[in-house]
């Protein structure tokens, strides 16, 4: 009985062993990675994804990463005209397939190594350039970091895809300046615009007003070239229907006639001024001689003139 138990014992423990074994053995890679193997802590070989097997005790199996990665920095630097500028940089790289093996063994944090490469490629770049030239060349200086970059770290097994500068960050305060500087710039765009508007606008306006007195004008003279046409009718017909009667004293009634029009029209209208007149039975004859002597030039005589049909 206790030779069985000691011997369930004995297999146990070769099981344990054995499985151990088994498990030491036998490893996986999976894909996008690669196996790098040592065998007693020498490098060996390199393995590619699928089920492998290493020799118990003597072999140990380390994975390299082939995905792209990221890494994102911010640099902290001061420009030409004495800006300090946050920029951040953020760097997307992988392994080199055929370069596993120094990427593995000449680099212990990759990371830290392209962190110091991307810090000084920015110093070498933007303390060059003004604060405005640092913003227009954005795009520049990411493709010389990602030049620079790539052209270290390909000796060290890592190839860089982009090296984005993914903004410029200057102090509050200067920022403030610089909209207020933009805001003051886009102000006086605005007002020279605004006054070549009014300046069109008042010359449009001045063309227009020139062209309406004109044609006013022009109506204002075809207007009293039709008075005069109707008075001369007027005055002739008088002088055929009332015998005796003068071209002076047509003129006369006549002009007395439109003055009382024109005061019945004074007072129809809304919004008119108050007016005084004389209204003693001798007005209507001063009336007449202070129009004819406004009309003349002149004091009225009261003289008669020659008819109009004997000039």
């Amino acid at each position: 009985m206790e030779l069985s138990s000691a011997l369930i014992f004995l297999l146990f423990i070769l099981a344990v062993v054995f499985l151990v074994t088994i498990l030491k053995t036998l490893y996986t890679v999976r894909t996008a990675t690669a196996g790098v193997v040592e065998r007693f802590g020498k490098f060996d070989r390199i393995t590619r994804p699928g089920l492998h097997v290493l020799v118990p005790f003597a072999e140990r199996v380390y994975f390299v990463d082939l995905q792209v990665k990221q890494a994102s920095f911010s640099v902290e630097t001061k420009t030409r005209d004495n800006v300090f500028v946050q920029i951040p940089v953020s760097v997307q790289y992988q392994v080199l397939d055929e370069k596993i093996y120094d990427a593995f063994y000449r680099l212990s944090a990759p990371q830290k190594q392209i962190e110091s490469f991307v810090f000084n490629s920015i110093l070498g770049h933007v303390p060059k350039l003004t604060l405005d030239e640092t913003f227009e060349q954005q795009s520049g200086i990411s493709v010389a970091v990602k030049v620079e970059l790539d052209s270290i770290m390909s000796g060290f097994g890592f190839n860089i895809l982009t090296a984005l500068v993914t903004d410029i960050v200057p102090d509050i305060k200067v920022k403030a300046a610089m909209n207020d500087i933009n805001a003051a710039q886009r102000s006086q765009v605005a007002a020279q615009a605004r006054g070549e508007a009014e300046k069109i606008l008042k010359v449009k306006q001045a063309e227009a007003e020139a062209e309406s007195k004109a044609l006013q004008g022009k109506g204002i003279a075809a207007e009293r070239q039709a008075i005069i046409d109707g008075l001369r009718a007027s005055i002739e017909h008088f002088r055929e229907t009332v015998p005796g009667s003068t071209a002076d004293d047509v003129m006369a009634l006549v002009l007395l006639t439109q003055y009382f029009d024109t005061l019945r029209d004074i007072g129809t209208r809304g919004g008119t001024n108050t007016i005084f007149l004389p209204n003693n039975p001798g007005a209507a004859n001063d009336f007449q001689t202070q129009i004819l002597a406004g009309l003349r030039g002149g004091t009225y005589t009261g003289q008669e003139k020659e008819p109009l049909a004997s000039r």
